[in-house]
């Protein structure tokens, strides 16, 4: 697992994912990715620490509903939304409403959680809750109501100084009926011995220690990110602090901790007073449709435990804001401390420096260090780019100097840097990130930072540039308001919630981000160079050095060993059959009947509630190719398109929704590209927006000026392999821009594509940057699996399957090598590929957003791409399907078991042949099958995550390769796991478990809510339509119009699916297998597949550390080797 800022490091995900395992490219992050990264963290708070605050001036308030005053209203005047905040006269309850017009209703139920120790009480009982509750006492049934509920289940995660439950519904109707359910989850949970033993921590028959909780602290504890963010918050932070915990719980402490530490923790933070109810999306009646169902049917449950008692009970501390925890200092002096982390490969290490920032609610300051990060670190253009990371022997792989953890999200696959800001009371935290750094710089790096940024405040700035940030800053804010209002604003209410004023007058501020952008245009650089100095250059700081060790990785795999093994001896026969007394009781306990009335009590919600976002489409083919999707001649997209010159030679869909702006989208085949050079790919894409290009007006421009430019012009650019994790043998180059900056990015495609200039200095640069973020990917367990599950089942002529960390470890040092002694020879290659990919049969466009504000939608294309792609037959879009290797044509027996020395759990995937085709007849049968066994409380997650086997479990459909999958993400048993799931799919399927109509019913209405998830924002839905007709052969709408076949489906049609493609999967003849996991467990899943009929190759990650040593190198982030994005 790769460091993961403190803002990230602490999510906990109930869920797992029912993603195609498709061929996972290099990334130089693996972030666990959590539901609050949004753009802006807005927090405010008070500035000293206080033994009361002054009540809420109710009698100023006018507005009433029920028990519930209003606070705070707030009308944004740069988007339609629109925020209420609500507080009980009676029982404190504060109830947030975003209010924007949406089709998928989210939900953010928000606990502060303060905790003094490392126990894990708040994380454990965020697990808790979903485990029953007062007035719905039977495990899993929260999930199982908003399954049916057009909802995908429930989930939660745990941060620092917060838990957060979460669920979204597409429509309002399903949100609604589970609210006051989810409520009584959260604040009246069963927490049974039982649910602790499964959910948390026991001792398995082999004594081996288990349990959800504990597996997922297992898989990382100890690795570099949490060993050194943990050291990180001891030095910050004062004993007595919060601030000071590790709030996930150590194993250590896990191993102890009991029910009713947790039942004490739950009554002192889980009270009505300390609930914020956030709920972001359109009602039907407005605000009152929230406030009528909390009024009506959660407010009387409150009083009726006689929690009555006002919005601030005597004797009530608000967390972090009014206890001990507030009493933060600044640095007094510099601390440096050295961390050491398991690892073979010991020649890159890890750091953050940390200093502190100004109060969270200094909202315009904190703006400011946003963007002074951006300034800073952006692009391969941007001053600490230009001296550290972009040069031929960098010193490290990536700066993370970031201040919004939105731009870590999503722009960590691209050559960004960053800056991070965690939010805090009195000061927020600003820790710098630095990946991949050779071990020998490690001790000398922060000195060498200052000194760049005392250069930079003794120079200036560069202020045409910092327009030009600034700029683009606020062209990529409006385009996300467009797409995810909720995402964005809600993390800034989550923070209000924590930090902010309890009268709501910090809220405005607080979310006011566009109109700080007029506010920082007219600062100078005396203002920005001071800000830097202040917050960079003259304070003292904390600096953790990340140090790996192959020693460590030793000692630890020994000790757990011991520590087992004298566990075993402790228990003894009686001990351990005990515990598995224990667990067996606890799991059928779990298994209790829910009765199908109380299931049907809450109702499916009818479809045509669900408003979809309408998409106009024309699709032009190209001159003399035959109209696959004749468009309605009469719409005005058509009439447009039309009126603006001749039919084209070339293939263009155009995909019209309301926006204000325009994607313009190439797609490029790789079915020509010689196999020899797939394995280019990586650096041929991290290379596309970091080259000189000669124009096509003749006009040669250096890597700078393009840079610079695409910045000033565009929303977003992005380059990598395929759409949305399928198409991986094509090349998609994607660029965003406003409406009337139309031409200009059909003009940067033309020549980013055609007009590169394959410079030998800037290939190295590239290349040094992708071989210095090798160590730390092959770090982690889900990046290697994918490489080596790849690397079976895939041929030579499988581009991704080249660009995957294993086979890339090997080729990237040998091209170093290569461009360095021929550069002559690799520049050839690459003019290569780019011919290859210009091939005129296999190029399409798409044209996503508001296409109707186009001036010239079809002679743009002419202009720029007429005169070099003729009208020849279109190449048919090349599939995974036809790149199968032997392995994965006749999928039958092979194993190979991988060890990771820096893993502690198990990470597997089995594959077995699947239906492959976008339309075939039999997938409506097998997603409802996925959906019954994937689903949050089903099948796979009761009976392997319910009994602490793994932390997740799914099957998976991959209809362009053909494959069906069953994977297990941070197993602690993944043997049992196995034979735990044949077991369950086949007594489904002989009867011996019960599968009902309500079951079918939630798999049918959470299909809803996926179909609707994937078009909820205009350009997901433009995007899609472009997707089915132009790469997938199928109608625009097939999604939609899918739910209804869904319908037609019987519990038949299902156990036929599950008997027919699924139970395969558990038969080694049939199936291949392939794990990655610590080498303590290696052997002995490498005999337990032997023992079930397969073929098992044993393998070991080894790096030779001297591999480094010739060519020191360095990512920026760039990408996912095969995704260059901003």
């Amino acid at each position: 697992m790769q460091r993961l800022p403190a803002v990230l490091r602490l999510a906990s995900y109930r869920g797992s994912a029912s993603i195609s395992p498709r061929i996972r490219t290099l990334k130089p992050f693996n972030h666990h990715y959590r539901r609050d990264n949004f753009l802006f963290r807005a927090a405010s708070t008070l500035t000293q620490h206080t033994t009361s605050i002054p009540p809420i001036p109710m009698a100023q308030t006018t507005e009433t509903f029920g028990n519930y005053d209003l606070i705070k209203r707030v009308k944004l005047d740069f988007t339609d939304v629109v925020v209420s905040k609500w507080k009980s006269r009676e029982t404190g309850l504060t109830v947030i409403h975003l209010d924007y017009e949406a089709p998928i209703v989210n939900g953010y139920f928000v606990v502060p959680t303060e905790i003094f120790d490392d126990s894990g009480c708040p994380h454990t009982l965020e697990h808790l809750v979903f485990m029953g509750s007062e007035k719905y006492p039977y495990k899993g049934i929260l999930d199982l109501l908003a399954n049916r509920g057009f909802s995908n289940g429930t989930n939660a995660w745990t941060d620092t100084d917060h838990t957060a439950y979460t669920v979204s519904t597409a429509g309002e109707q399903g949100f609604l009926q589970l609210l006051p359910i989810y409520v009584d989850h959260i604040l009246y949970p069963t927490i049974t011995k039982a649910g602790f033993v499964t959910e948390v921590h026991h001792i398995d028959p082999e004594g081996q220690d288990s349990g959800v909780v504990y597996s997922e602290m297992q898989g990382r504890e100890n690795t570099s990110g949490d060993l050194m963010a943990l050291r990180l918050q001891r030095l910050l932070d004062p004993p007595g602090s919060a601030y000071r915990s590790e709030t996930g719980g150590l194993m250590e402490a896990l191993r102890v901790l009991t029910p009713d530490q947790i039942r004490d923790y739950h009554a002192s933070y889980y009270v009505p007073h300390n609930l914020s109810l956030i709920v972001a999306g359109k009602l039907s009646s407005g605000t009152s449709s929230l406030l009528r169902v909390v009024q009506e049917q959660v407010e009387p449950t409150l009083i009726q435990h006689k929690q009555n008692h006002g919005h601030r009970p005597p004797g009530w501390k608000r967390p972090f804001v009014e206890t001990p925890s507030a009493l933060r200092k600044p640095i007094a002096k510099t601390v440096k401390d050295t961390v050491e982390f398991p690892e073979q490969d010991e020649s890159m290490g890890e750091l953050i420096i940390s200093f502190m920032g100004p109060p969270p609610n200094h909202f315009l300051e904190r703006k400011a260090l946003d963007i002074l990060g951006t300034y800073l670190t952006s692009s391969a253009v941007a001053p600490l780019n230009k001296e550290f990371i972009e040069i031929e022997s960098p010193l490290w792989q990536v700066l993370l100097l970031v201040i919004s953890s939105t731009y870590l999200l999503t722009r960590s696959i691209s050559s960004y840097i960053y800056f991070s800001e965690d939010t805090r009371a009195n000061m927020v935290n600003l820790p710098i990130y630095v990946g991949s750094v050779p071990t020998e710089h490690l001790s000398t790096f922060n000195e060498k930072l200052r000194a760049s940024l005392q250069k930079i405040v003794s120079e200036g700035l560069d202020m045409q540039r910092m327009a030009m940030v600034l700029n683009r800053d606020e062209r990529q804010l409006r385009s996300k308001l467009e797409s995810a209002k909720g995402d964005t604003f809600s993390g800034t209410l989550i923070t209000d919630v924590l930090y902010g004023a309890e009268d709501g007058s910090e809220i405005q501020s607080s979310m006011d981000e566009i109109n700080y952008y007029s506010q920082l245009r007219t600062w100078t650089s005396a203002q920005w160079t001071s800000l830097l100095s202040k917050y960079y250059v003259e304070p003292s700081s904390v600096v953790i050095i990340g140090k790996p060790s192959a020693e460590l990785a030793e000692t630890l795999e020994t000790a757990e060993k011991a520590r087992i093994a004298a566990q075993v001896k402790k228990l003894g026969p009686e001990g351990l059959k005990k515990a598995e007394e224990e667990l067996e009781q606890a799991k059928a306990e779990h298994s209790r009947t829910i009765s199908t009335e109380l299931l049907t009590s809450f109702p499916v919600p009818d479809v045509k509630s669900i408003s979809w976002i309408p998409v106009h489409s024309v699709q032009e083919p190209g001159k003399g190719r035959k109209i696959v999707y004749p468009p309605a001649t009469d719409s005005a997209l058509y009439k447009h398109i039309e009126s603006d010159g001749k039919t084209l030679p070339l293939f263009v869909e155009y995909d019209h929704v309301e926006s204000d702006f325009v994607s313009i989208h190439g797609i490029f085949s790789l079915d020509k590209l010689p196999d020899r050079l797939r394995p280019y790919m990586s650096a041929y894409l991290s290379a596309f927006f970091a080259l000189p290009i000669e124009r096509e007006s003749g006009e040669k421009l250096s890597h700078e000026e393009v840079i610079n430019q695409l910045d000033n012009e565009t929303v977003s650019y992005e380059a990598g392999l395929g759409i949305s994790n399928s198409f991986s043998d094509t090349v998609r180059v994607t660029i965003k821009v406003e409406t009337t900056m139309y031409d200009k990015a059909v003009s940067w495609l033309k020549d980013l594509v055609y007009g590169a200039e394959f410079d030998k200095e800037r290939l190295q640069v590239v290349l040094a940057k992708i071989q210095q973020s090798l160590p730390e990917m092959k770090r982690d367990g889900s990046n290697v699996l994918s490489s080596l599950w790849a690397t079976l089942l895939y041929s030579e002529q499988s581009t991704s399957r080249s660009g995957g960390v294993l086979p890339q470890a090997e080729f990237i040092p040998k091209l170093i090598k290569t461009l360095q002694d021929s550069p002559a020879e690799v520049i050839a290659d690459f003019k290569e590929i780019r011919k290859c990919l210009t091939e005129p049969s296999g190029v399409r466009f798409s044209v996503t957003g508001n296409v109707l504000k186009v001036k010239e939608p079809r002679s743009t294309w002419e202009k720029y791409f007429g005169n070099v792609l003729p009208s020849v037959d279109l190449s048919p879009v090349p599939l995974a399907c036809e790149t199968l290797s032997d392995v994965g044509k006749n999928i039958s027996r092979k194993a190979i078991v991988m060890s990771l020395p820096t893993i502690e759990s198990s990470f597997v995937t089995h594959t077995a042949k699947g239906i492959q085709g976008f339309d075939h007849p039999e997938y409506p049968a097998i997603r409802l099958a996925l959906e019954v066994l994937n689903a949050t409380e089903s099948y796979l997650w009761r009976y392997i995550r319910g009994s602490g086997l793994a932390y997740g479990a799914y099957t998976s459909l991959d209809v362009e390769a053909g494959f069906m999958t069953f994977s297990l993400y941070r197993s602690s048993n993944s043997m049992k796991a196995f034979e735990e799931a044949a077991k369950v799919i086949k007594r489904v399927v002989d009867g011996t478990i019960e599968f009902d109509e309500t079951i079918l019913d939630a798999a049918k209405s959470t299909i809803v809510y996926g179909v609707a998830k994937n078009v909820s924002t205009a350009g997901r839905a433009a995007l899609v339509s472009f997707t089915n007709q132009a790469l997938k052969g199928v109608s625009r709408t097939h999604q939609i119009d899918m739910l209804e076949k869904y319908q037609e489906i019987t519990k038949e049609d299902v156990l036929a699916a599950l008997r027919k493609h699924f139970l395969p999967l558990f038969d080694a003849s049939t199936s291949v297998a392939v794990v990655v996991t610590a080498p303590g467990k290696a052997e002995e899943i490498g005999e337990g597949l032997k023992a079930v009929g397969f073929e098992v190759t044993q393998k070991a990650l080894e790096i030779d550390p001297s591999e480094m040593e010739d060519l020191d190198s360095d990512s920026d982030g760039d990408s996912e080797m095969s995704t260059d994005s901003r």
